[in-house]
């Protein structure tokens, strides 16, 4: 796995707040709107002018939209990224699945979490999406959209496969599974998540050659036990799932690193590993 290693240069992306209301359902009237916020990374060059893709990129359980910022180096990551020609320039969107600051409780309350993430599935196609291209200068269609995300933010991403497919070319889980059926329901309801996987591309009358997943984790990461059995088992589903252990090909990869636990400062760097095969076709 090909790491970051921080270098400071001049080329510096900037980093933008951009804001948007929501209207919260079966909330009273009188608090119903709630205002939100997202950060959005603009790479060094920025141009009005061009058209750039997008990577929504989500946090984990308890986190914000400033938490992948505060607790890793990814916007170096990214910075470096560019002005190396690793990849394309594209924007970054930070955002964040909570309507209130979660209550911290230092327990995963797996229930109230799948439901926080669920409800941002309609918020991310109502509010999020055309927020971000009314504000900057984007791709506005599903092959110039990516979406991955850390530990809860791999269960948003499962979920807007399932959910927001037709928004969503590329998706990047990152040590996190899918909790259709559940908490955890990757690696205790194996078969009967990745038959809805499939069930869901088949549905939407898409099939192997519209979506890529680039998914990864570390081997001492608590997501790993969880997040493996259900790779393991897409594998199997050939005429859905095209694996390759080379990130070029195929619409399904998955990367395991040595000696990584569930902390930020291990995952953005499956990011920076992984975002020069973003919005490129794989089969």
């Amino acid at each position: 796995m090909e790491e970051h290693q921080y270098r400071d240069l001049w080329q510096r992306g900037q980093i933008r707040r951009l804001t948007y209301t929501i209207r919260e359902e079966n909330a009273e009237a009188s608090n119903a709107e709630i205002c939100k916020y997202a950060n959005v990374y603009l790479p060094y060059g920025y141009d009005e002018e061009k058209k750039y893709p997008v990577l929504y990129l989500i946090h984990g359980g308890g986190g914000n939209p400033d938490a992948w910022l505060d607790d890793s180096k990814i916007k170096n990551a990214l910075d470096v990224s560019f002005a190396a020609g690793r990849c394309e320039p594209f924007l970054i969107v930070f955002p964040t699945f909570y309507n209130r600051e979660p209550v911290r409780t230092g327990r995963v309350d797996e229930q109230a979490e799948r439901a926080h993430v669920l409800g941002f599935m309609q918020e991310l196609r109502q509010n999020l999406i055309p927020a971000v291209d009314s504000a900057f200068s984007t791709i506005a269609e599903r092959s110039g959209r990516a979406i991955g995300g850390f530990s809860m933010g791999g269960v948003t991403t499962w979920f807007a496969f399932l959910n927001n497919l037709d928004q969503f070319e590329y998706f990047m889980p990152l040590s996190g599974d899918c909790w259709q059926f559940g908490g955890l329901g990757g690696g205790k309801e194996t078969v009967k998540t990745v038959d809805f996987l499939c069930s869901r591309v088949s549905e939407q009358g898409l099939g192997p050659q519209d979506f890529r997943i680039l998914a990864a984790t570390g081997d001492k990461d608590i997501a790993c036990p969880n997040l493996t059995p259900q790779i393991e088992e897409m594998k199997k589903r050939t005429d859905v799932f095209t694996y390759s252990e080379d990130p070029t090909q195929g619409n399904l990869h998955y990367a395991v690193k040595e000696n990584a636990y569930h902390r930020y400062e291990e995952v953005y760097q499956y990011v920076y590993h992984l975002m020069p095969y973003l919005f490129v076709k794989g089969i």
